[in-house]
């Protein structure tokens, strides 16, 4: 496939099943307007990073209200009409400047506004709180799409028409209106509550930080070296594809963009290596997907993770670690049972680079993480860290005269990191209102007494009911939003009524809203990677799931074994942890895949994964039990194989 080809394919599927990409492309007289916004918003990230935060509201109402107004200037009321339109439109004019206003009247009144929490609000400030939910909401549709705006729009008719809902577990006294409106808008538990704060402080950062190092072409480094390690072995391409997902993961965190970036380049040479095109694409996305648990960065969620429990963010890291290596693993061991089914080979060595001289050339580009990853191992704070690896990712790009940037290129990268964090701005201030009327309503305990019941005192049916609403959520949340939710709601139960380890259950609800992405009948990242490999959409999502069966294990493992999250660890109990869980991957993937040391029948397939699931629990029985029945597969399979091996010719 051509390169030309490619770069269609990538832009046609960004365009499809990636929401954030549908901007306007043509702006007239406003292109200047968005670029001072963006610059602006950029620029003042940057400055309160390096001088100090404003208090946390005021920081806030900039942060969002900036957002929103290029967010109406930039993307149109509906897709297909950013094609067609010369300029824009005079009612998205009128709604950017409108929703900049209703914003920034938090920071202009700021102290009447505290008063007011006392005194009582007036009409104007009730107006203007209806104005700004209904402006959120609205920009949350443009960017994210229509499902999160649905929840929200149900979230706030329950506040007020709660004393209506029939179930008794559900039903509460109801709030007015206005009570409803204001509480989200001019108080800490909404809009700009934790969600809007954290992205703020920490995520706007670590956004643009993702941009400068696109512009370093640290992906591209990243590929040739997954190539140059893994391209010669059984299935190379495969291997290669999830190893430079898994370092590119490192550094970003959309499932879709990393799947359309990553997969026009390599799922063509997959393809072309014999891999049918729904098992290329596939392990595209599920190597893409897993980007948002890979450590140092992984997803916006990461940090408002940080704050909910109260920890470092070393911690997050830390506690990442082992599930994320574990996850790309079980991709890893799926692609090599595929590659011996089919008799996919390696690469010729010629065709790949060489690690040493990647190295020696381009090693300079790892700058940037060695920087960030330093400076939050000795204690500095994420934004400082951030800040520092932003400068240290420019000074980068003045080393090769192909990533240096001009007055104009400078501008640019400034502009573009604003567009970025649009979608993850409004999806978090959407999820603000999800959360507020959690706190108001008290939904969170509701939610947990209906899990307990439905549960009754099993921590396995508990789960089980968890992980099926945070994919169901993720269906049509952003992974931000819904972890949000999630941890509002589900997280809590099983922490406060499970004895479920805090950062386990929150690391729990963070993997199941991700693997949506994955998951069908709603799985984008598998029908972007579909389109670039012209496979079945469907199959495809059928088969990432096969090929990511580790994430639907994975937060099962580390629930009822913390020490994979950091809990309690001792070297012995860690390495024990890791080998089963990784002979339970390999049982499992080998079973879904039907090859193991040869073509498995189905009754072997059944018991690989039967024997695979008995290593989830990390009682000593069942693990000797998972293990014997995997090694008696291996040994069956072994002796057929050498029984059906042609004789050597003397």
């Amino acid at each position: 496939m051509g390169s030309n080809e490619q770069q269609v394919d990538a832009r046609e599927m960004l365009e499809k099943y990636d929401k954030e990409s549908h901007v306007r492309t043509n702006l007239g007289k406003w292109a200047w307007i968005v670029t001072f916004l963006g610059v602006s918003l950029t620029v003042f990230h940057l400055y309160t990073a390096y001088f100090g935060m404003l208090p946390s509201q005021k920081q806030g109402a900039v942060h969002l209200g900036t957002a929103l107004g290029i967010i109406f200037l930039l993307f149109p009321a509906k897709a297909g009409l950013q094609k067609k339109q010369n300029s824009v439109p005079w009612y998205d004019v009128i709604l950017a400047f409108a929703a900049m206003y209703v914003t920034y009247h938090k920071i202009i009144f700021f102290d009447s506004i505290l008063q007011s929490r006392i005194s009582g609000y007036s009409t104007p400030d009730v107006i203007i709180s209806v104005a700004g939910i209904l402006l959120v909401l609205e920009a949350t549709r443009r960017t994210v799409g229509l499902p999160i705006v649905i929840v929200a729009s149900v979230m706030i008719a329950y506040a007020v028409f709660g004393k209506y809902v029939p179930t008794q577990i559900l039903s509460h006294a109801g709030f007015s209106f206005e009570r409803t409106a204001t509480n989200l808008w001019y108080r800490e538990s909404g809009v700009f509550g934790t969600p809007i704060q954290i992205s703020a402080k920490f995520i706007f950062l670590f956004l643009f930080f993702g941009v400068m190092l696109v512009h370093t072409k640290i992906g591209q480094f990243f590929n040739d070296i997954a190539y140059s390690l893994t391209g010669r072995f059984t299935g190379g391409t495969a291997k290669a594809a999830v190893t430079a997902s898994a370092l590119q993961g490192m550094i970003s965190g959309s499932s879709v963009g990393n799947t359309v970036a990553s997969g026009s380049f390599t799922i063509p040479m997959m393809k072309k290596s014999g891999f049918k095109p729904e098992f290329a694409a596939a392990t595209e996305a599920s190597a893409s997907t897993g980007g948002q648990i890979m450590p140092p960065l992984m997803g916006a969620a990461a940090f408002i993770m940080m704050e909910y429990l109260g920890v470092p963010y070393t911690d997050i890291m830390a506690a990442a670690v082992i599930p994320a290596i574990l996850y790309f693993a079980g991709i890893f061991i799926g692609t090599h049972y595929e590659a011996k089914r089919l008799g996919i080979s390696g690469m010729p060595k010629e065709q790949l680079p060489i690690f040493k001289q990647l190295l020696l050339k381009n090693g300079y580009m790892l700058v940037p993480l060695v920087v960030i990853i330093g400076t939050i191992l000795i204690g500095f704070t994420p934004q400082r860290a951030a800040l520092y690896g932003i400068l240290s990712a420019f000074l980068v790009s003045l080393i090769r005269k192909d990533t240096r940037m001009s007055l104009r290129g400078t501008v640019r990268v400034l502009e573009e990191g604003a567009r970025v964090a649009l979608p993850v701005i409004a999806a978090v201030a959407t999820a603000g209102i999800i959360a507020g009327v959690v706190s108001m309503t008290g939904l969170g305990s509701k939610f947990a007494a209906g899990i307990i019941a439905l549960a009754s005192g099993s921590l396995i049916l508990a789960l089980i009911f968890t992980m099926i609403a945070c994919i169901v959520l993720g269906m049509g949340l952003p992974t931000t939003a819904n972890y949000v939710v999630t941890a509002t709601i589900a997280a809590p139960a099983l922490i406060n009524d499970f004895g479920v380890a805090p950062i386990a259950a929150h690391m729990f609800v963070f993997y199941f809203g991700i693997v949506a992405d994955i998951t069908p009948p709603v799985c984008l990242a598998a029908y972007a990677g579909a389109g670039i490999a012209r496979a079945n959409p469907f199959k495809t999502g059928v088969t990432a799931v096969k090929l990511a069966i580790a994430a639907f294990i994975i937060p099962y493992i580390f629930v009822y074994n913390p020490m994979l999250v950091g809990v309690d660890t001792t070297l012995i109990g860690i390495s024990i942890a890791i080998l089963t869980a990784l002979i339970g991957m390999a049982g499992v993937s080998s079973g879904l895949i039907g090859y193991f040391v040869g073509p498995s029948s189905w009754w072997e397939r059944l018991l690989l994964v039967i024997g695979g699931l008995c290593l989830i629990d990390p009682d000593m029985i069942t693990n000797i039990i998972g293990i014997l029945v995997i090694a008696a597969i291996w040994a069956v399979q072994r002796k057929r194989e050498s029984e059906n091996r042609p004789p050597r010719l003397a």
